[in-house]
């Protein structure tokens, strides 16, 4: 028994196994091809043979960090590890099933409008029913007899080699096309492992239910653009831009007022719910 699994070690991992140390909470973790310390496995939506299944640990929490997408395909990954544990495994105490998801899910959804006209979310707003967000509302509606599960919607990740300055080339390489950007969300790899140890802990809070997870900000793609975009060598680009953008379109000062950043979201149920703060409530060039 560990007390947390996690199906798809990745860059998640790199924070979250770390912190598990450091915590004295014991973990496994799996991967395709089985490398290093992880175990075989990989999910296949369409199937139901439990024979992978039986080479994974009994786990008090399974972390499921890869996105489903396939109708039945959550029920499904949940009944067939379920049905492999070991004798009485969870039979008084199911197991915690966390699938990590997008804040994308909210792009697209019913807009809740403030008079001045930006667009606010938080984790109770309607959300799109893509492939993804069906799975995961179908993995919320589980009987909590079979498991206990919970949604993490989590904002852009950064931190390690996920390093955000070295983003503004792709997303912003015109003028044009830096005019059209407005807000970015962020939740540092650290914060992200801290969230899902709560969870853990407190896994009858969490149970079926759905949080947004970003640090509490919200950023101004113009207002990175200006700081990150200067040279040393040049005036051209991102900051020649911002500042061109500032004068067509009467921005007199950075960050601009969130009226003009379009998608807000509001994260705030889930850090005030555990108790907790973000450490890493700034996006810092070391990651």
């Amino acid at each position: 028994m560990v007390d947390i699994l996690i199906l798809g070690a990745g860059w998640t991992s790199t924070f979250l196994i770390p912190l598990c140390l450091e915590s004295n909470i014991t973990c496994a973790a799996t991967t395709r091809s089985g490398s290093g310390s992880t175990i075989q496995f990989e999910f296949q939506p369409n199937s139901s043979d439990p024979a992978p299944y039986r080479v994974l640990p009994d786990a008090k929490t399974v972390l499921l960090t890869f996105p489903i997408t396939l109708s039945g395909a959550s029920e499904r990954l949940v009944r067939l590890y379920t049905s492999t544990r070991s004798a009485n495994a969870g039979a008084d105490d199911p197991p915690v099933f966390i699938q990590l998801g997008t804040t994308s899910i909210w792009d697209k959804s019913p807009e809740k409008m403030t008079s001045l006209g930006s667009t606010f979310y938080d984790r109770n707003s309607p959300v799109t029913l893509t492939g993804r967000a069906s799975a995961e509302i179908e993995l919320l509606a589980l009987p909590t007899s079979l498991a206990r599960t919970t949604v993490l919607n989590l904002a852009g990740l950064w931190g390690g080699q996920r390093v955000p300055r070295n983003w503004l080339g792709r997303v912003a390489p015109t003028k044009d096309a830096l005019k059209s950007k407005g807000s970015i969300h962020m939740i540092h790899g650290l914060d992200l492992a801290r969230a899902i140890l709560a969870v853990h802990s407190s896994s009858a809070k969490a149970a079926g239910q759905r949080w947004l997870i970003t640090d509490g900000r919200v950023y101004d793609w113009w207002d990175l653009a200006y700081a990150w975009g200067a040279s040393a060598s040049s005036d051209d680009g991102p900051a020649l831009w911002v500042r061109e953008l500032m004068q067509e379109e009467g921005i007199r000062v950075l960050p601009r007022n969130t009226e003009f950043l379009g998608r807000v979201l509001d994260s705030r149920d889930f850090w005030y719910e555990f108790g907790l703060a973000p450490l890493k409530a700034r996006l810092e060039t070391d990651g």
